[in-house]
Parts: structure tokens; C-alpha cells; sequence
């Protein structure tokens, strides 16, 4: 055999040495890489994702249902919804920490797991205090899965151009979720009842509970003695639901009251020593260099302001269209449909060739215009809109999400180290649930604020509220406007790659020697 016919290709040799690379890392960080394809382990995280995802949308459609059967009270009904989001919300940043200690799988496997049991428990509830206790369950194994699955990619998909394929798959999951579970909360509410809400989660969790244990790769964690800072998670874990507590309680008492400022100084409060604790705690819960990262700090200060502007859009917008143009609960999510084909389009197709030839921040750039374009759009909505010359463009100008949401996530990664990797995943997660609680309190209380004005100014129910959800459009494009301000000035030392390479650690280069 002739030395050119045995000699490896160059790109077999390309192959061949970055799979030896990545060995070299799992050796060293205590990862098995899985014997199935990793593809398989994005499906699986991808799926327990759009789970997650479509609980928190899904549920809304079927309230009015749930309340009749059930005897909720008003007030309580909202826990049905705040139960979810408090410890959900709350118990992220614990989780991730926790995914890095105990490793990762453990404890994706067991939020899967704990949602599974929490969703039976919803679907055979009685009584209300069953299924607001159930609810809390699922958020809390929601946040389980949820905290450390960016964490597992990162880990998973080292070449830049595969993990931004990776991400704009996750990134699809959660944009199409909520789409997705106003209709099939529909669906399901009006051809079964509400209890198949929750019942759905048991056959698909299970599926994908099973296909976990094999395809996502087992990692030993470092232990708990490399960094339980019990102190610190207490105090972390009640300041976030303390936080999330008020801002949901901002749509019955105000922003002004004695309430929302008291409870909003000590959630504060905890906060800011929950940080002077990191600082000068042994094994601190939260080691305050990810935040040195330029590309850590600038994505989920812009995850957060994106996400909350965009509540104009996933929620305001379906209420303007039943409330304001008729339409009912199937025809509205058949009106939103367009929008979660465009970011599944573009998140699948483009986003991450996209980002390996312009680099993260261009396209975060050109996703939030795109974005801001959408919601200026509807500033000149009209009371009697023409779907397709009124609402269209903006469903498909809201394509920029396919491209802005994988962006930010790999910039919001980019800083992780191996043994942080499931703490940098928590925390990002944690600011999309603090945007979307703020989103949500702050653009709905201005809305029905300007509603309520216009009302006692003579206006006619359809124009008054038409001028509440324009306010909330209002809103949205100031948080996305200054979202792009950060994304240029903050951003702007980011490698093309995602990487803040003056941030990282001399550990990291030790640990990877030759990135």
C-alpha cells in the first residue's frame, strides 16, 4: 500500500484531532462522552426544554376552565400561573450551581423526573391547594432541567459553528413553545378537559426521561465540598422569589404601594449580600469572575431586556387580538403561527452560519433591529387591522428572535469555564424568568393603566384598550432600543467567536492548552 493511500486526508486528520482534543478535555473535567450521537442528547434537552416551556404557556388558554371546576378564588387562580414562575424562577441559579457539583445529568435526569410525578399530581388534582402545590413541584423540577441543559450543550459542541446550531435549536424551542401551547391549551382544554394539560407532559416526559439516561454524556461534578455555600443559597433562593413574589404582586397593589416598595427594598436588600457574600465566601455558590466576562455580563443584561420587551409581543399581542379584533383562542394561535415558522426558520437554517461568518454580536445586532422593527410596527396598528396588511409583517419581522436568541446564548456562554458551565447556564436562565416577570408586571400595569384613562375619558371599550396594548408596544421598543445600546457598548470587546479573550482564566487555558 502506497504512503498517499494510507496517509489520512486532511480532513479526517482535522477530524481525527479535534475528537482527540475533546477526549483530552472530558478526561480532564470528568465527562464520558456518550456512545450515541450527541445530536441525540440535543433532542432529549431540546425536548425536556419545549416541555418546560409549554407548561408555562399552555396553562393560561385553560384558567377560565380550572377556576369553574376547581372553585378558585380570583386571587388564588393566579397561583396556578405565579406558583410555577416563583419556583421556577427562584431555584435556577441554586440548580445550575448544583448540576456543577453533583454533575450535570443527575440533575437534569432528576428535574425530568420530579416534573413527571409533579404534572400527575396536577392532572389529578381535587382541590386548589393540590394543584397549586403540584404547580410549585414543576417548577421546581423545571428549573432542575432547565438550569443545567445550555451547560450540557456548551459541553457537548465545542466547534463555534456546531454549538451555534445547537443553540439555535434550543433557542427555537423555547421562541415556539409558548405558540405552540396557547393552541394546544385549546385543544386539549376543549376536546378532553383541563386536566390533559398536564397528562400530556407524562407519555412525552417519560420518552424523553428514557432517552436521556443513554444520550446525555455522565459527568462526576466536583463534589460538594468544593463549594456549598449553604448561607449563600438560601440567601439567593429567597431573594430571587422574593423578587419574582413582588413584581407578580404589582398587578393588584401597584407600583407605588407600601407593599411592592417594602417587599421590593428587602428582595434588594438580599441580593446585594448574597454578592457580598461571593465575594468574600470560601466556596461561594456564584464565583463572581463569570461576571468578568464581557460576553457573560452584556448577554443576560440583553436577555433580560429582550425578553421583557418581547412579553409585548407573545402575550399583548394575542390579548389585542381577541380582546380587540375578535378573534378566538384557535384563531389567534393560528394568526401567531407565521411568527414561530419564521424564528424556527431562521434559528434552524441560518442563525448559526450566520454567526461563524459575522461573529455573535452583528447578528445579536441585526436580530434585535429586527425585533425593534416588529414592535414599531405594531405602534401603527389600527382598532379594525387587515391581518395581513397590519399583523403579518410583524409576525415575520419577529424572525430577527431566531436570530438575536441563539446569539445571546452563545455570548451568554461564551465565558463559562468547564467546572462552571452549569452555573453560567443557571444564571442565564435566571434572567430571562426575571425579564419575563418584569415584562409581564410592568407592561401589563402600564396598559391597563392607559385603559383604564381612556375609559374615564369617554373612549369606547375597543379603542381604549387598543391604546393600553399600544402603550405596552411603546415600552417594548424602549427595552429593545436599550437593549442595542448594550449590545454595542458592552459587547463590543466580544471575539467574533462569543469569546471575551481578556477574561478568560490562566485555569481555563491549563485546562484546554490548545484553544
Amino acid at each position: 500500500m502506497s504512503s498517499a493511500s494510507s496517509a489520512p486526508s486532511a480532513p479526517s486528520a482535522g477530524r481525527a484531532a479535534d475528537n482527540a482534543r475533546q477526549a483530552a478535555i472530558a478526561s480532564q473535567s470528568g465527562i464520558a462522552r456518550p456512545a450515541g450521537s450527541p445530536r441525540l442528547a440535543l433532542l432529549v434537552i431540546a425536548a425536556s426544554a419545549l416541555m418546560t416551556v409549554l407548561d408555562g404557556s399552555i396553562v393560561t388558554v385553560a384558567m377560565p376552565s380550572i377556576q369553574s371546576r376547581l372553585g378558585f378564588s380570583p386571587a388564588g387562580l393566579s397561583w396556578v400561573v405565579n406558583g410555577y414562575q416563583l419556583a421556577f424562577g427562584g431555584l435556577l441559579l441554586l440548580a445550575g450551581r448544583l448540576g456543577d457539583l453533583l454533575g450535570r445529568k443527575r440533575v437534569f435526569l432528576a428535574g425530568i423526573a420530579l416534573f413527571l410525578a409533579a404534572s400527575a399530581a396536577a392532572g389529578a388534582a381535587t382541590t386548589p391547594a393540590m394543584l397549586v402545590a403540584a404547580r410549585f413541584a414543576q417548577g421546581v423540577g423545571g428549573a432542575a432541567s432547565s438550569a443545567v441543559s445550555l451547560g450540557i450543550l456548551v459541553t457537548l459542541f465545542t466547534e463555534p459553528r456546531e454549538r451555534a446550531k445547537a443553540l439555535g435549536v434550543f433557542a427555537f424551542t423555547g421562541a415556539a413553545g409558548a405558540s405552540i401551547g396557547q393552541v394546544l391549551g385549546g385543544v386539549l382544554t376543549d376536546a378532553l378537559s383541563w386536566h390533559w394539560i398536564f397528562l400530556i407532559n407524562i407519555p412525552i416526559g417519560l420518552l424523553t426521561l428514557a432517552a436521556a439516561v443513554k444520550a446525555v454524556p455522565a459527568d462526576r461534578g466536583l463534589g460538594l465540598r468544593a463549594g456549598v455555600d449553604l448561607i449563600g443559597a438560601l440567601i439567593v433562593t429567597g431573594g430571587l422569589m422574593l423578587a419574582i413574589y413582588t413584581v407578580i404582586g404589582t398587578a393588584g397593589h401597584g407600583w407605588g404601594s407600601a407593599r411592592t416598595l417594602g417587599l421590593g427594598a428587602l428582595s434588594a436588600l438580599l441580593l446585594a449580600g448574597f454578592f457580598v457574600r461571593q465575594a468574600t465566601a470560601a466556596d461561594p455558590l456564584m464565583p463572581l469572575r463569570i461576571l468578568r466576562s464581557r460576553g457573560v455580563a452584556g448577554a443576560n443584561v440583553v436577555q433580560m431586556l429582550m425578553i421583557a420587551a418581547m412579553f409585548a409581543f407573545q402575550i399583548i399581542v394575542a390579548l389585542d387580538m381577541q380582546k380587540v379584533l375578535g378573534y378566538d383562542a384557535t384563531k389567534t394561535g393560528l394568526a401567531m403561527l407565521p411568527a414561530a415558522v419564521a424564528i424556527g426558520a431562521v434559528a434552524l437554517g441560518v442563525s448559526a452560519r450566520l454567526i461563524a461568518k459575522f461573529g455573535a454580536r452583528s447578528v445579536l445586532i441585526t436580530g434585535l433591529l429586527m425585533l425593534t422593527g416588529a414592535l414599531v410596527l405594531l405602534l401603527r396598528m389600527p382598532i379594525h387591522a387587515n391581518y395581513v396588511r397590519d399583523l403579518l409583517p410583524t409576525m415575520l419581522l419577529i424572525a430577527g428572535g431566531g436570530l438575536a436568541m441563539p446569539a445571546t446564548a452563545g455570548l451568554g456562554m461564551s465565558g463559562a469555564r468547564e467546572q462552571d458551565a452549569g452555573l453560567v447556564s443557571g444564571l442565564y436562565n435566571t434572567t430571562a424568568q426575571v425579564g419575563a416577570a418584569i415584562g409581564a408586571a410592568v407592561l401589563s400595569t402600564l396598559a391597563a393603566g392607559r385603559t383604564a384613562g381612556l375609559l374615564r375619558t369617554g373612549h369606547n371599550p375597543a379603542a381604549a384598550l387598543s391604546g393600553g396594548y399600544h402603550v405596552a408596544f411603546a415600552i417594548g421598543v424602549g427595552l429593545l432600543v436599550t437593549a442595542l445600546v448594550v449590545a454595542v457598548v458592552v459587547l463590543r470587546g466580544v471575539g467574533p467567536d462569543g469569546k471575551d479573550d481578556s477574561a478568560l482564566e490562566p485555569d481555563l487555558e491549563r485546562l484546554v492548552p490548545s484553544l
